[in-house]
């Protein structure tokens, strides 16, 4: 049972980990210091999925599934398992991931108008001596 709480609650923090990898830069614009986190977890997420690279939380999820008697995530691993073909058909892989990749620098140039919008405005309110 124990092993069976930590496969179901690895999922969970690994959902968690993929939607942060696509609306981080977006809630950057509110905790612009988090943007640095945003860009490591989207490396990473950006690593596993061009470069195919190994995910601890999918090793942690298959070795506690294991452990509980059941199936491990399949070879092609989490995103396959989970998402493609359940949130969006597996056709629309290509188109999915563009529109996040889009979606992802979008979050990053309104991050990057904003910080120097806010520059600006902090520029003009000092008093000129």
């Amino acid at each position: 049972m124990l092993y069976r709480l930590l496969a179901d609650a690895t999922a969970a923090a690994h959902f968690v980990f993929v939607a942060y990898v696509v609306v981080g830069g977006f809630i950057a614009w509110r905790w612009p210091r988090s943007i640095w986190l945003h860009l490591i977890a989207f490396g990473w997420g950006f690593g596993t999925v061009l470069f195919r690279l190994d995910c601890p939380l999918t090793h942690l999820e298959n070795w506690a599934r294991h452990r509980a008697g059941q199936a491990g995530l399949p070879p092609s691993g989490f995103i396959d398992h989970y998402i493609t073909g359940v949130i969006y058909p597996e056709s629309a892989l290509v188109t999915v991931r563009v529109l996040v990749a889009v979606g992802v620098l979008v979050s990053w140039v309104g991050y990057g108008w904003l910080r120097r919008r806010a520059a600006g405005s902090a520029t003009r309110l000092q008093p000129s001596h």
